[in-house]
């Protein structure tokens, strides 16, 4: 099984609050690589930043003083470009979901106790390269260590192109294959 995991494409993180130029140039691509993921069969999962309307009496919240991703807000909505793909984000209140990771894990071993291969592939996409792109590859990797992990390049972006850089060449560094371009 191939999966897809859709990394926080929100709209506080594509035009809202910590909004990017460079996470907004890659809508066109995260869109296209959805479609070509549902024409191929692949699993696709979205996960969705999650914070609650104390943010700034979080540790995150004291260290990011910029609320955004609270739940119910529009900033917390998936983009619209994407809303007809992601009926159940999952939502996670940090950069990186154990949540995501079990449910890999269990949908693995399942189709493995029914003969089947389990996951053999997990790609990502989305923003925040270099925070929860990065978080979710490497919990990806923890709990499905046999699993090729792969990050493509050109549907993601970072804080800033530097820190984009910067977290591909970590995840090159722990054996996740970064597809670019």
């Amino acid at each position: 099984m191939d999966v897809l995991v859709v990394v926080d494409m929100q709209n506080d993180f594509v035009s809202g609050s910590l909004g990017t130029k460079e996470a907004f140039d890659i809508v066109p691509h995260v869109v296209g690589r959805v479609v070509e993921g549902l024409n191929r069969g692949e699993t696709i999962l979205f996960t969705r930043d999650t914070h609650s309307p104390d943010y700034q009496n979080t540790q995150e919240g004291r260290r990011l003083p910029v609320p955004h991703c609270i739940r119910g807000s529009e900033g917390w909505e998936i983009i619209p470009q994407l809303q007809e793909y992601a009926a159940h984000p999952i939502d996670k209140p940090t950069f990186g979901s154990t949540d995501l990771g079990a449910l890999l894990r269990a949908r693995d071993e399942d189709l493995r106790r029914q003969g089947k291969p389990g996951v053999e592939k997990v790609t990502l996409i989305g923003v925040c390269t270099d925070i929860c792109v990065l978080s979710n590859a490497l919990l990806i990797k923890a709990f499905l260590p046999e699993a090729e992990i792969v990050v493509e390049a050109a549907c993601c972006a970072g804080v800033t192109p530097q820190s984009h850089e910067t977290a591909l060449s970590a995840m090159a560094a722990c054996q996740i294959t970064v597809l670019r371009s």
